[in-house]
């Protein structure tokens, strides 16, 4: 009967072999390595006392798991990338969010909007310096209901396209924040009614889930998701 010698020489020396390929080469590369590895053992073990294969086989799914964690990590990080590439194009750009601040700039603009269950006839705006002085008090008067859009240039404002009719006083409020109040006569009772303003973007980050994060001048941080309109 022929003794078959070796064994553990001839797998010691392919496991130093395929461990520096491994080291070279992709972890897919490696997974490949491993099973040559076992097949070479299995090919060299005793016949008359075979291995136990359980732990390579263990191994083996390890492999597997880490390949799959090692794709998604990939696709996560490119799918990070987009959006950082996506967020920086938002730098410098005004976007509406819901809020009842605004920064008004040199020769700027305010944008807004509100946006009533009812029709309205007697809707008041009242604007308030960065110290709370009460700067205008506008009738704006009728709106319908639904989403109504407004532009405050720091003396006159313009409603759904239409510049609104009243005495706006000779001086422009000066540059600064402004924070605005609506007020609107819904089902015969008054109710203040929330507003989206318009803010810049300072800086752009990504949270831990993936969420752009947008830090807007004079707000702060907001999810891009609350973003209600990009000016």
């Amino acid at each position: 009967m022929t003794t078959v010698t070796g064994n553990s020489s001839v797998v010691d020396n392919l496991s130093i072999t395929k461990r520096q390929e491994t080291k070279r080469n992709s972890n897919e590369l490696g997974q490949a390595a491993f099973l040559e590895l076992m097949i070479a053992q299995m090919n060299n073990q005793n016949p008359l006392s075979p291995q136990d294969n359980t732990e390579f086989v263990a191994q083996l799914a390890q492999f597997s798991s880490v390949e799959g964690l090692e794709r998604l990590n990939k696709s996560f990080n490119s799918f990070m990338s987009n959006n950082a590439l996506q967020a920086s194009s938002l730098v410098g750009r005004s976007v509406s969010v819901e809020s009842d601040k605004s920064t008004l700039y040199s020769g700027g603009i305010v944008a807004g909007s509100v946006t009533l269950d009812y029709a309205t006839t007697d809707t008041q705006m009242r604007i308030y310096d960065a110290n709370g002085a009460l700067v205008q008090t506008i009738p704006v008067g009728e709106l319908p209901s639904g989403e109504s859009v407004f532009r405050w240039d720091g003396q006159n404002i313009e409603i759904n396209g239409n510049l609104l009719d009243w005495e706006a006083g000779d001086d422009a409020a000066a540059a600064g924040q402004y924070r605005f109040e609506v007020t609107a006569t819904q089902n015969g009772k008054s109710e203040a009614i929330a507003t989206s303003l318009s803010a810049n973007v300072n800086s752009v980050t990504i949270g831990d889930n993936g969420e752009l994060i947008l830090n807007l001048a004079g707000i702060g941080a907001v999810e891009a998701s609350k973003v209600k309109q990009f000016n």
